[in-house]
Parts: structure tokens; C-alpha cells; sequence
């Protein structure tokens, strides 16, 4: 018999002004001393302020590292680390995208467990022993779900490389899913994050680790993107809202099952190139997909159905299948995402080194399909 395991949050608050919460939290807790892990745009646009501003007024200490950067790197990591322990510190607040929030993993975890302060050698599944620092998360786009994942990504630059960690020591044990956080994201933003959280619930739905408990939250997930993201991208605010729960169940059930291709193929795009990484999977999800179809049973028909596709339980399965892609590529054109790999700067000189990265990547194991080398390279041919 199969053994499955779901850890999620602790804690979770859930609509606007959910980040009210969050200096009742900390003291409830008993810290004493915040870091704010976020990064300069977000400190800018005073995004990140309206979480301080709260601090200030309920007399919470704190210190702000803003180092962040978009494709966060092992550097990012030490910086972190270094402000930490300078400011003595005992719980994170991590406000901002899959970037902030992945790095103020790899920090607290290196904070609790010095002996991985390499930052390498949390890769893959790392033996830590002790649980990270607390960290308090508050996203601010409606894709990553780094808020309630066990997992984060680091770019190792020197290698021009990602990696995947995945610890359950690492999941924040508090996440403030509040859309008001969410209102400022650009059109571009909102469609690259969305599309992502859609990538994570197709993925986690006909990942190879996939179960019933999980299908349940993947399936629902899909069903409130497809419905939510165009008007989200478009700023309308209920659509914004509900994009911000749905991404959320999308990560309640990936980080415990896992992904798959897409995944493994958007991490060394985003290595080599800087490609924003929801850009990056929403530019390859219609193709993978296609890639994946005869290999998911009946599961691209429930796609279907949720998407909207008329007649969804009466016509064959080939017919679902292809009306299941057909529904996300529609749902891709019309955010705006690009259709080529070409126009996110990708060379193709560069394809079978960026395939192999891709075929060792942590997430390729769990796609439904075995993809071997070449297919992969072919994959991205396709994509040009």
C-alpha cells in the first residue's frame, strides 16, 4: 500500500486585510524581532510598506533586508543569512513573489541548520534537522504558492543553473493570502504568475505522485484560474481575489506530489536567459501538454470540464484531450503570454545543453511521461 504525506501551513489567513493578522501573530508567538525579507521594487511601490507600516504601529521591531532579486541567487542567500544574524532576529516576514519568499526559505533553514550554509548542499531533498526560522509569508502576486509549498529554487549563476530544494523544515508556518496585496501586479506580472499557478495545477494533477486527496485540490484550483485570470490580468478585483486562492490550492496539492516537464524544461530557461519563471512555464505549458496527453487516462476530460468545453463527458477521449490544450493554449494567447522560446531570447545553439539541464532537473521525474534527451531537445525545437 502507498504511504502519501500532506504537510501544509500551520496557519493560514484568507481575504482582504487578511495582513492585519500579522502583528497579532508575531506576538502570539512571542518574537521578539522581525526581518523583513522583500525586494527594493517592493519597498518603491510601497507594497511591502503597507506590511511595515503595521509592524510600526503595533511597536513590532524589525529590520528590513530588500536585497531580493528576481531568479534569486546562492549570493541573495548569504546576504540574508549574514542580516539575520546581524540583527539578531527570530522570525522572517517575507513579502513578495516566489523570489523573496524561496529565499527567506533557504536563509531560515541555513539560520536553524549552519552546517548547509553553502547553500549547494540544501539540493535535492536535504537531511536538515531542525525547522527553519518562522517565517510569517505574504505573497504578492497570484502564482507561486511559495507561501505553502515545501519547496523553493536558488540559481546557482556560477553554473548558470537552478536548483530545486525540498524540505518540509521550510514551510512558513504562517501565510496571508491577502488579494489587496495583490492589486498593484502589471497585466504582464498577473498573466506570467497566474499561469504559472496553472502550470502547477496541471501538473500536480497528472504528476506520476498524484492521489486522490490531491487531485481534489488540482482539479478545483484549475477550475478557478481558468474562470478568474483573464479578468485578473485585466484588474478586475474579484477575479484577483479569487486567483489569489486559487493559486493557493494549486500549491496545497503540488508540494506534496510534485510536477513534472514543464517545469523541468522552465528552470533552465529562466538559469540561462533571466526569464521571469511564470513566463517561462505559461510559454511551454500548451506544448508539454500536447507532449503529455495519451499518457493521463482520463484526467484531461476533468481538464475539460472545468475549462468549460462543451459536451466534455459525451465526446471520445482523443476528442477531450485535444479540447483540454486547445483550452489552456486559448487561455495563454489571450494574457498575452508568447507563443515562441525564441522571443524570451533563447538561442539555438544553446538547446541540447539547456535539454540536458532540463532532462536532470528534480521535476522531470514526475511528468506522466518518460521524456528521453532528444525528446526534450525536439520539445524546445518545436518551441522556436
Amino acid at each position: 500500500m502507498t504511504v502519501n504525506r500532506m504537510i501544509l501551513n500551520e496557519t493560514a489567513y484568507f481575504g482582504k486585510g487578511a495582513i492585519a493578522n500579522i502583528p497579532n501573530e508575531i506576538k502570539a508567538r512571542g518574537f521578539k524581532k522581525v526581518m523583513v525579507i522583500t525586494d527594493k521594487d517592493l519597498i518603491k511601490f510601497e507594497v511591502a510598506t503597507k506590511v511595515t507600516q503595521l509592524l510600526d504601529d503595533a511597536n513590532v521591531e524589525y529590520e528590513i533586508y530588500d536585497g531580493i532579486v528576481p531568479n534569486p541567487t546562492i549570493e541573495n542567500v548569504k546576504e540574508g543569512v549574514e542580516a539575520i544574524e546581524a540583527a539578531q532576529a527570530d522570525c522572517i516576514v517575507a513579502i513578495g513573489g516566489g523570489s523573496p519568499i524561496d529565499t527567506a526559505k533557504a536563509i531560515g533553514i541555513i539560520v536553524t541548520n549552519p552546517e548547509f550554509s553553502d547553500v549547494l548542499s540544501l539540493e535535492g531533498v536535504a537531511e536538515t534537522k531542525n525547522p527553519c526560522l518562522p517565517i510569517l509569508a505574504v505573497p504578492t502576486t497570484s502564482g507561486t504558492a511559495a507561501e505553502v509549498t515545501i519547496n523553493y529554487v536558488i540559481t546557482d549563476a556560477q553554473n548558470q543553473r537552478k536548483f530545486v530544494c525540498v524540505d518540509p523544515h521550510d514551510i512558513p508556518i504562517v501565510a496571508f493570502i491577502d488579494s489587496d496585496m495583490m492589486l498593484g501586479m502589471p497585466k504582464g506580472l498577473a498573466a506570467a504568475t497566474g499561469m504559472d499557478a496553472m502550470t502547477h495545477a496541471i501538473e500536480g494533477y497528472i504528476t506520476q505522485g498524484a492521489w486522490e486527496m490531491s487531485d481534489m485540490l488540482h482539479i478545483k484550483a484549475i477550475e478557478i484560474i481558468g474562470r478568474s485570470l483573464r479578468d485578473s490580468v485585466n484588474g478586475d478585483e474579484k477575479a484577483r481575489e479569487e486567483m489569489a486562492l486559487g493559486q493557493y490550492i494549486a500549491g496545497m496539492g503540488f508540494s506534496n506530489v510534485g510536477l513534472g516537464l514543464v517545469h523541468g524544461m522552465a528552470h533552465p530557461l529562466s538559469a540561462w536567459y533571466n526569464v521571469p519563471h511564470g513566463v517561462a512555464c505559461a510559454a511551454l505549458l500548451p506544448t508539454v501538454m500536447k507532449y503529455n496527453k495519451d499518457y493521463t487516462g482520463e484526467k484531461y476530460r476533468d481538464i475539460a470540464r472545468v475549462l468549460g468545453v462543451a459536451n466534455a463527458d459525451e465526446i471520445t477521449i482523443e476528442e477531450a484531450r485535444d479540447a483540454a490544450c486547445q483550452a489552456i493554449d486559448d487561455l495563454s494567447k489571450a494574457v498575452g503570454i508568447p507563443a515562441t522560446i525564441s522571443e524570451l531570447g533563447v538561442e539555438e545553439k544553446d538547446l541540447p545543453a539547456i535539454a540536458k539541464d532540463a532532462f536532470r532537473d528534480v521535476c522531470t521525474p514526475g511528468n506522466p511521461r518518460v521524456a528521453t534527451l532528444e525528446e526534450i531537445v525536439a520539445l524546445y525545437q518545436s518551441l522556436m
